[in-house]
């Protein structure tokens, strides 16, 4: 368990991450935040770990961002302690170097779907609503609703959603490409651990450098993507190598440009 509010499962090559605050609809304040930033820092650290699940405890995937956690603060405190900070994290998911699965077993709505929308497959129960309702609140989506969503969901849908409020069902969103597939109501994790493995039983680097080839042609964190694969195919040349003996023994480098 990471910090009381994230648990972890590992089985096999694949980790479940499980929001654990159910009496709140698993819904995010600062230590949730901080609880998921260090669970995707100790599954990253399993080199045995090939896919990772994300879902949510009890009735609900995520009610998004706690309001008695942030309805109080002063503006500047909410812009940088709350949505940069949440940013940061959201981030953090998104750019784990395994694929990561969301299992929605409950509403995604606000925050709950700026969350599911850093995985990169969504796995939906056939009864839960998915939209942006910040809006009827005089709030906007902050956790990357309207950039990250925008690039992965398309416009318009984040659009109907966020200016228009409306809430879709799962089979509206997988219609409209917010969800990958709709399974029955208690099926998500099953779904998700099935599909995990599927991703498991392929190459587990050409995977990682897949996910980054296709992130970088979204247009999602291109310097990142483009000088993590740089600095992968120069880690395994004849070169590298040279380089770091010739430091040790205090000489010149012979390179030999060797692949």
């Amino acid at each position: 368990m990471a910090s009381g509010t994230i648990k972890i499962d590992v089985d096999g090559h694949v980790a479940t991450l499980t929001i654990s605050r159910p009496e709140k609809l698993n819904a995010l304040d600062l230590d949730m935040l901080k609880a998921l930033a260090d669970a995707a820092d100790q599954v990253e650290a399993n080199a045995n770990v090939r896919a990772a699940i994300l879902t949510g405890e009890g009735k609900g995937f995520s009610a998004g961002g706690d309001i008695k956690a942030w309805g109080g603060m002063l503006p500047q405190e909410f812009g940088h302690l709350w949505v940069r900070h949440g940013h940061r994290i959201f981030e953090r998911l998104a750019t784990l170097r395994m694929p990561l699965i969301a299992a929605l077993n409950g509403h995604a709505l606000g925050g709950g779907l700026e969350l599911a929308g850093v995985a990169d497959i969504r796995l939906a129960e056939q009864h839960i609503k998915i939209g942006l309702p910040e809006t009827g609140l005089g709030m906007v989506p902050g956790w990357s609703g309207t950039q990250r969503l925008v690039r992965r969901f398309g416009a318009q849908a984040v659009r109907r959603m966020a200016l228009g409020g409306e809430i879709f069902t799962a089979e509206e969103a997988r219609l409209l490409g917010i969800v990958d597939a709709v399974v029955p109501t208690g099926n998500a994790l099953t779904a998700a651990r099935e599909y995990a493995g599927r991703i498991a039983a392929r190459g587990p680097a050409a995977t990682e450098i897949a996910k980054l080839m296709i992130a970088s042609a979204n247009g999602e964190d291109n310097g990142t993507a483009v000088e993590a694969l740089g600095s992968i195919l120069a880690a395994k040349t004849g070169d590298l190598k040279e380089g770091v003996a010739s430091f040790s023994e205090k000489r010149p480098a012979t390179f030999k440009g060797e692949w």
